[in-house]
C-alpha cells in the first residue's frame, strides 16, 4: 500500500539516513513480531513446576503460603 511512497522518500534521503531508517524498521519488526491477534499461543513450559511439592501441600495450603509471602 505504501511501498511506492516509502521507496520514493527513501531515494530522497542521504545514504547514512537510509541506514538509520533500515535500523528503525528492523527494530519495529523485532518489537511487534508475533503480537498480532491469534498468532501467539499459550506456552505451558511452567506445567509440572511444582510437582515435587504435590505430596506436601494442598492447593489451599499453597494459596495461604502465597498470602504469607506477600
Amino acid at each position: 500500500m505504501y511501498e511506492k511512497e516509502i521507496e520514493h522518500k527513501m531515494q530522497e534521503l542521504p545514504e547514512d539516513l537510509r541506514a538509520e531508517v533500515l535500523d528503525y524498521v528492523e527494530f519495529l519488526l523485532k518489537k511487534y513480531r508475533g503480537k498480532e491477534i491469534g498468532t501467539r499461543k499459550f506456552k505451558f513450559d511452567w506445567e509440572g513446576g511444582l510437582s515435587e511439592i504435590r505430596a506436601k501441600f494442598t492447593s489451599v495450603e499453597l494459596q495461604h503460603k502465597v498470602l504469607e509471602w506477600r
